[in-house]
């Protein structure tokens, strides 16, 4: 073998011993006559050391090392005279007596450290470089120990590991399908699967009761921080449950993930909130419960007395924000403009400061009195030295950008630490969403998701205010501000599920041609079932600490979809195009000296 030790191994109880390391040169230096080499592999960093006094093919070797050369090295192990107490390996040094030089480098473009010089953009085109980086290393090894917690559980827990095929059927209804050409089969066109749906719930029709499965999906959407085209889901499925016995199963996976991974103990039982008072009291259907900042409802208190903004709302809302009287009228001014950002929408922005002198005012106190605003301080429990934030609209609107408002101050007051984890089951969804623009329904979750058993007379009425109150039986596990992982109870009835599409206004020709392979399957004795998928990416990087997914993810893609590294994606030959019996109608745009 090429090396008896790693770079990351080797203490002072090693002292005397002869060993050989492989590995990458971090830098090399001189010092007075001494050459010391800094070797690195993905398991640490050991100091190597040559000496003046060394034979002339040693010395002329190491002063030849440049960075990221590949070497390996041969010597003594020795305590080290200087020691570096932020190195695992800083107590000793290896006292050469060979170099043999492996692969030269050339000058890599940016700094191979635990802080790069390099940009994003140059960081991803050399990926393969990025990753040797320290916080990339260790990002990936978090994720691959999660995964052995994840298997290691849900093997203790009976479920089997099964695969379900990559290339499907095209069934659009959500994101856009990832489609791939059938060359056996002209004209027709598989989808890469955005989740594993329909087979999970066959294989709970062919008695697998128990599955599991770390799977791709893929998505094409618009992506961000926390979103891939392509991207890892912990996907899982139960037979004969009910939903407490889902949340209870996988309340126990994330407390030994946290236990194991992180040594961090979490709530037990972990907290649960309907959607509905999620929405009112934080604005979000995945609410950041380490801080407070609650949203509170004023109408009653603020419409009525002249000023029309209110007088004309449906609902007038506002959050207390500690500590803040202070602000200044520019730094109101300033969030004022962020909350009307499309990103937000707001209209505008209303204040109350309570000073801390006991004083009173407000953006509106030509329109109340201080009695009558503070009654609206008493409301939110305000207190001296606090700053009231409010917006007015139509409700579920001025919630959520409310909601929106709350997360921006959580961060600028450094409310939303990292190292604090706060988990939470947000329960009881509508189980449809009304479209005005297309004047139909959609399933909140998807088409498969069960009513709550009290709600399937809802379910089954013809008004539309009744199908509105129908609760779905599902669940999503949120952490810190974020949706982690989602779920719900399956229809397991044929009968229930033709009417789930009708209600969707999937016709039934449509409902065969699409799903009829899972209709089918519902009439040979389907079981209850039920189960969840955890975003593992996400998963990964709250584990970690950040809020993008990238670094936990070996070779990602970039906000537009793009894998720089290999130039991906790409055209392919016309030979291929007509193989596969394509043509394209994309025209190149001209350039200025075209046009």
């Amino acid at each position: 073998m090429y090396r008896t030790n790693t770079c990351g191994e080797l203490r002072l109880t090693d002292k005397g011993k002869k060993v050989t390391l492989a590995g990458w040169v971090q830098k090399s230096r001189k010092l007075g006559g001494m050459t010391f080499i800094d070797l690195r592999d993905r398991y640490g960093i050991t100091q190597l050391v040559v000496e003046g006094d060394a034979e002339a093919e040693l010395l002329s070797a190491a002063s030849s090392l440049g960075r990221e050369f590949v070497i390996q090295a041969t010597g003594e192990v020795v305590e080290r005279s200087s020691k570096n107490p932020k190195l695992p390996t800083g107590d000793i040094e290896i006292r050469l007596e060979k170099i043999n030089i492996l692969n030269r480098s050339v000058t890599p473009p940016f700094t191979i450290e635990e802080e790069s010089d390099g940009g994003e953009n140059l960081r991803a085109k050399y990926r393969y470089l990025d990753l040797r980086r320290p916080p990339l290393q260790r990002a990936l090894a978090l994720r691959h120990r999660l995964a052995q917690e994840i298997r290691t559980y849900l093997d203790s827990k009976g479920f089997m590991e099964i695969e379900t095929p990559y290339l499907i059927k095209s069934t659009p209804e959500g994101a856009r399908d990832f489609v791939v050409p059938s060359r056996m089969n002209p004209g027709t066109f598989y989808a890469l699967p955005q989740s594993p749906q329909t087979f999970k719930q066959l294989l709970m029709v062919a008695g697998y009761d128990r599955y599991f499965q770390i799977v791709r999906c893929f998505r094409d959407e618009d992506l961000r921080a926390d979103r891939q085209p392509e991207f890892t889901q912990i996907d899982c499925e139960m037979s004969f449950v009910e939903q407490e016995d889902v949340l209870e199963t996988f309340e126990g996976m994330m407390r030994q993930m946290f236990r194991n991974a992180l040594g961090v103990e979490i709530a037990n039982p972990i907290p649960r909130m309907s959607w509905y008072d999620a929405m009112d009291k934080y604005g979000s259907d995945k609410p950041d419960i380490r801080f407070g900042m609650e949203i509170n409802e004023f109408s009653s208190l603020l419409k009525g007395s002249g000023f029309s903004v209110f007088d004309q709302a449906d609902y007038i809302g506002g959050i207390c924000v500690k500590g803040c009287a202070g602000y200044t009228r520019k730094q109101i001014d300033e969030l004022t403009e962020w909350v009307k950002r499309p990103q937000v929408g707001a209209q505008g922005l209303v204040y109350i400061k309570y000073n801390a002198d006991g004083s009173i005012k407000s953006s509106v106190d030509k329109f109340y009195s201080a009695e009558a605003l503070g009654k609206v301080l008493e409301a939110c429990s305000a207190e001296k030295g606090d700053l009231v934030l409010i917006m007015c609209g139509e409700r579920r609107k001025t919630q959520t950008r409310l909601g929106v408002l709350r997360i921006e101050m959580g961060n600028r007051l450094g409310l939303r630490d990292p190292k604090v984890f706060a988990p939470l089951w947000v329960v009881d969804f509508p189980l449809l969403e009304w479209s005005e623009e297309d004047s139909r329904f959609y399933a909140m979750h998807h088409p498969f998701t069960a009513p709550k058993p009290e709600h399937e007379a809802l379910f089954y009425s013809d008004r539309k205010e009744d199908l509105e109150k129908v609760c779905a039986n599902a669940y999503d596990f949120v952490l810190n501000g974020t949706e982690l992982g989602g779920g719900s109870i399956r229809i397991h009835d044929a009968a229930m599920q033709s009417r789930m599409f009708e209600v969707l206004g999937i016709s039934k020709e449509e409902a065969e041609y699409k799903f009829g392979f899972i209709i089918n399957a519902f009439k040979f004795g389907a079981p209850p079932h039920g189960g969840l998928a955890f975003g593992f990416d996400r998963v990964c990087a709250l584990f970690g600490g950040q809020e993008t997914i990238r670094d936990y993810i070996a070779f990602p893609k970039n906000n537009q979809g793009r894998d720089v590294m290999i130039d991906s994606p790409s055209k392919i030959d016309p030979s291929q195009m007509e193989e596969l019996y394509l043509a394209s109608t994309f025209v190149e745009p001209q350039s200025p000296q075209e046009q």
